[in-house]
């Protein structure tokens, strides 16, 4: 197979592994650690804080020892419970009688972790408990990519401090330890007596100093959840739940203007601005509400492009793909540049939500210049929108599916670039159509001239786009440099469904490849064709399932007609929900459940804002919600049927906040 694999990608086979990590998050804070509560210096494990690991260990041993894990809960997105046994103390019996029990929170910039010493034994015990802390202060995208991170002494201020540039660590407990020792690490010692059937418990608390006085983004000032729903079907009550509460923990809020709120991507690696990420669970969660949808859309206009750049991939108009701030030694080969704009597919993203916040009555009139220099640029590609890292340190791929093998023909070819994706056509048409309506709407000039390019898109993608294969037409994955279709069946095709660019025909046809073998895997939809050379079920964009890949399908399907498919995919989902404990992870393996176990792509992150948004999608589907600025349209979908009664509150348009309630026959009620 042709590889274009960039430079700074090819040290990403290092990339550790999270599937047997937990996680807690309240961004711009992650805290990962094994199940048994250890943070120990191995991979990914450690506290982060606006992406600098401010703490590569805590580690809790009695007299030396380290208990034994009997288990943990999650006790909410940021906050996890721990139990284990001290074996070798209590009663000398089988079961043990002496636990430890860790309850752990994160905040955006403390970590607190309360440590109790439980003696349900019929005596009393004596013991030495033992805190180890250590720090790193890495990067994320350091020891992302493998690069080593040598320790950071503490000093003997306080109980344990770190200084390194501007980025401090601090320890504090609201019980002094009886001993201090201070190395490459800090041990905190309490030498304890417990009677029996009794607990001694001290908190340790952490501070994180900002990560810089120039911080790009913040915690936001309010996390709360308001919307709740209850369905006959418990996974799905479970999932929208956690969902939507881990939704709540990775939004971020713009520094330049702290009521502008957006959600970063994901924890650990992507938890910050993401154009493309950002943009599309904004729109996943319009009907509960504009807020984040307006706060996401100025965040980004802030950072439009103004010129010419090769190196961050910036074009007047164009959307930004990620943004951070990179500390000043972070060596930038294991990582792209600060502010990057290497996608094709964020600008036409961009406009759409701008259109579909003012469809659900977001009043959108002061983006109306952005909205204008983004079109220009979707304009200005007279053929299709495709991309190229001219540079060669940039993404090789720049649409959703970013890995470089992930767009390869029927034989396993990989696409030589530059590259047009079939979405990214998609995007764009439908871009230009929402553009122009919003341009009509507000006495603009311009909206012929975005119809007709539409138009012109929408003639040059049915001539260039579909092929064949034995099973029947379908849309091609991408075109290659010299316009030859990768005529891969893919789910990307699910992204053209209500874009504009297929007939009622084309639809159904695309209809019955998603809801086919083929691709649906039964936990929802493949990234790719299951009987392809080169597929790869937990191959990150080459045979995986990505809830967010099948919620955007769900919703196409849903509004073109095609309810039972939708609600097939779905439905398979939510069961995948049920094994990951209602958490969806960014990706999950696309065995049929037949074939092999459902297994977490090693490295997935989790939460993940779009996997998290995805339930909402799912519940639009099943309830048929039209938006027409100051109204909206309820028709609850018959092939939903499993999931009523179902209740949701929380609903908004045009500002008011709606209950919808679906009885057991599918007849709907709306209040409020």
């Amino acid at each position: 197979m042709k590889t274009n694999l960039a430079p700074e990608l090819l040290q990403m086979h290092d990339q550790p592994f999270l599937h047997e990590l937990v996680t807690a998050v309240a961004a711009p804070a992650t805290v990962l650690s094994t199940p048994d509560g250890q943070l120990r210096r191995d991979g990914a494990q450690g506290w982060l804080v606006a992406d600098v690991r401010h703490l590569a260990e805590l580690v809790v041993t009695v007299d030396g020892r380290e208990p034994v894990a009997l288990g943990h809960r999650q006790e909410g997105p940021a906050a996890l419970r721990f139990v284990a046994a001290v074996r070798h103390l209590g009663d000398e019996i089988t079961e043990p009688t002496v636990r430890v029990e860790r309850l752990r929170h994160t905040a955006p910039d403390t970590l607190r972790e309360t440590i109790a010493l439980v003696n349900d034994s019929r005596r009393e015990v004596t013991a030495t408990v033992s805190v180890r802390l250590a720090a790193d202060l890495a990067p994320v995208l350091a020891f992302r990519a493998g690069q080593p991170s040598p320790p950071v002494p503490p000093s003997a201020t306080g109980v344990a401090k770190w200084v390194a540039g501007t980025r401090v660590t601090t320890a504090t407990t609201d019980r002094a330890p009886d001993q201090v020792t201070l190395a490459d690490d800090a041990r905190l010692d309490w030498h304890l007596t417990v009677p029996s059937r009794s607990r001694v418990t001290w908190t340790v608390t952490l501070a994180a100093a900002s990560a810089s006085d120039d911080a790009v983004f913040t915690a936001p000032a309010d996390r709360t959840v308001t919307t709740t729903l209850t369905s006959a079907n418990a996974d799905l009550t479970a999932l929208f739940g956690t969902g939507t509460a881990d939704l709540a923990h990775l939004l971020l809020a713009d520094a330049a203007a702290e009521d502008d709120v957006f959600a970063a991507a994901g924890a650990p690696w992507y938890l910050t601005l993401f154009g493309r990420d950002s943009l599309w669970t904004a729109r996943f969660a319009l009907p509960f509400g504009t807020g984040l949808a307006m706060g996401t859309l100025r965040t980004l206009a802030r950072r439009q492009g103004t010129k010419h750049d090769q190196e961050t991939g910036e074009e007047p108009g164009k959307i930004a793909h990620e943004i951070r701030r990179v500390p000043s030694d972070v060596d930038l080969r294991f990582g792209l540049p600060p502010v990057y704009y290497g996608t094709i597919d964020a600008t036409p993203l961009w406009i759409s939500l701008t259109h579909d916040a003012w469809r659900w009555g977001a009043d959108v009139s002061a983006l109306l210049g952005p909205l204008r220099r983004a079109l220009d640029w979707v304009l200005s590609h007279q053929g299709f929108l495709a991309y190229q890292d001219v540079l060669g340190r940039g993404l090789a791929n720049q649409g959703w599916k970013d890995s470089p093998d992930s767009v390869q023909d029927r034989a396993g070819t990989i696409a030589e670039a530059p590259v047009a994706l079939s979405e990214a056509q998609a995007y764009a048409h439908r871009a230009a159509l929402d553009a122009a309506a919003l341009l009509d709407a507000f006495g603009e000039p311009g909206a012929d001239e975005a119809r007709a390019w539409a138009a012109r898109m929408n003639t040059r993608f049915r001539a260039a786009f579909w092929v064949r294969d034995e099973d029947g037409p379908f849309p091609a994955l991408a075109l290659d440099a010299q316009g030859a279709p990768v005529d891969t069946l893919a789910s990307n095709m699910g992204h053209l469904l209500g874009s504009g660019l297929l007939t009622g025909e084309e639809s159904a046809l695309v209809a019955a490849r998603l809801g086919g073998a083929r691709l649906n895997s039964g936990f929802g939809l493949r990234t790719f064709d299951g009987t392809h050379p080169y597929f790869n079920p937990v191959g990150y964009h080459t045979g995986s399932v990505w809830p967010h890949d099948t919620a955007i399908a769900v919703d196409g399907l849903a509004r073109a007609g095609h309810a039972d498919v939708a609600a097939a995919l779905a439905t398979g989902v939510v069961r995948a929900g049920a094994r990951f404990g209602h958490r969806l992870p960014e990706l999950y393996g696309g065995w049929a459940e037949e074939d092999g176990p459902l297994l977490d792509y090693p490295s997935t992150c989790r939460p993940q804002a779009w996997s998290a948004a995805s339930a909402l999608v799912f519940v639009r589907a099943a309830l048929g919600l039209t938006p027409d600025g100051g109204t909206l349209g309820v028709r609850p979908s018959p092939a939903f049927a499993s999931w009523f009664p179902l209740t949701v509150d929380g609903i908004e348009v045009g500002g008011r906040r709606l209950r919808v309630t679906v009885d057991e026959a599918g007849a709907a009620t709306v209040t409020g």
